[in-house]
């Protein structure tokens, strides 16, 4: 999961409100029922000792969403008497909860907002090809492509006299493909798209495919479907967590290559608090590892006004010479450190299989550097 988007919530100091809640429920009632979940994350919030303001103004934040056809739920991160993030959520979190803290409360993001892909849908035939952009949001036109459209199918002769008309054929067949592999790159970076679905006959398919940049190849995934066919939500659905799991364990698996030692006697990878406040401090992070039942994720570590000041113990911060300091979960402390050196992370419990002590406590990172 990319970062960036968090950046607001790390430019002013906390305490933050963090608020997470369903939205997956729709019903006659559910206006009522939004609305006294509101009132009962302000209440949360007051009874944690949030200020006046900031409770209010999560509560009419919530209020907003009553008539929401939000089909998962929605995050909402709020101080000082302004919500300055509140994304949607690709999944339902099991409950509504809310948290006042000295950092927002963004690990569940991991989880619940932060793997789900964006995809082109590329219908193709041997005329062209047409694109569809899906998301957790929906669905929209994302453009197309025309090829040539004569000579398009063979003849049934065997006479040599057709062999030239054969020739044509083929030709136009690996022009539209390659017209088609070059509009759909171009889709790509148009979108930012994390995969793209190729869906025709097989032949169609593979020949897009192998046109494709390289650098698109790990990012591609094929459906078989006759012409005019079109996905269906639940096959978009299967094909995108597929893509996540498949991921999350490259991932997982590269971490646990990285983090055996070298000859030299050093590893590539880090785990453990100890180990990942020294690297988030000097800015090795290349990518975090979170698995949210670790027990090293609500481990208690104190961190300073700054992304880089955080320490397993408050007299260490001293030494560092920070004078301020606050009590804060790991799991988020790392994860603020992360957006300041712009590292991604991933929560390993999306990888399929994925080992119980890995990485150890729960917490782990691949290094920039060792």
């Amino acid at each position: 999961m990319e970062l960036a988007f968090l950046h607001p919530l790390y430019e002013r100091p906390g305490p933050w409100a963090s608020v997470y809640v369903d939205t997956s429920r729709h019903t006659e009632h559910t206006p009522q029922e939004r609305h006294l979940t509101a009132q009962a994350m302000a209440r949360e919030l007051a009874d944690q000792g949030a200020d006046e303001a900031t409770c209010q103004a999560v509560r009419h934040a919530l209020e907003d969403l009553r008539h929401s056809s939000e089909p998962h739920g929605r995050a909402l991160f709020a101080r000082d008497g302004e919500v300055v993030l509140d994304p949607p959520l690709a999944r339902s979190p099991q409950r509504d909860w809310a948290q006042w803290a000295p950092l927002p409360r963004v690990a569940p993001l991991l989880e619940l907002a932060g793997e789900d892909p964006v995809c082109v849908v590329a219908y193709v035939d041997r005329k062209g090809a047409d694109f569809e952009l899906r998301s957790a949001l929906g669905r929209d036109d994302a453009g197309g492509v025309t090829g040539r459209q004569w000579p398009l199918h063979r003849t049934g002769s065997v006479d040599w006299s057709e062999r030239h008309f054969q020739l044509r054929v083929e030709n136009t067949w690996e022009h539209n493909a390659a017209e088609i592999a070059d509009a759909l790159a171009v889709c790509h970076e148009e979108t930012g798209a994390d995969l793209l679905i190729l869906v025709g006959d097989d032949r169609e398919r593979r020949s897009v495919h192998e046109r494709l940049p390289q650098r698109l190849h790990d990012l591609v995934a094929e459906a078989s479907r006759g012409a005019g066919s079109r996905l269906l939500d639940e096959d978009v659905e299967g094909i995108r967590a597929e893509h996540v799991h498949d991921r999350a364990a490259a991932e997982l698996e590269r971490f646990l290559a990285a983090r055996s030692p070298d000859d030299e006697g050093r590893a590539s990878a880090v785990e453990g608090v100890p180990a990942l406040v020294e690297a988030a401090r000097e800015h090795r992070i290349d990518e975090l590892l979170i698995r949210p039942d670790g027990p090293d994720a609500h481990r208690e570590v104190w961190i300073g006004e700054d992304p880089d000041q955080l320490a397993v113990r408050r007299t260490d911060l001293k030494v560092l010479g920070e004078q301020n300091s606050w009590s804060a979960r790991a799991d988020d402390a790392l994860i603020r450190s992360a957006v300041a050196t712009d590292a991604p992370a991933l929560s390993v419990s999306l990888a399929p299989d994925a080992p119980d002590d890995a990485p150890v406590g729960g917490l782990g990172a691949l290094l920039r550097w060792k």
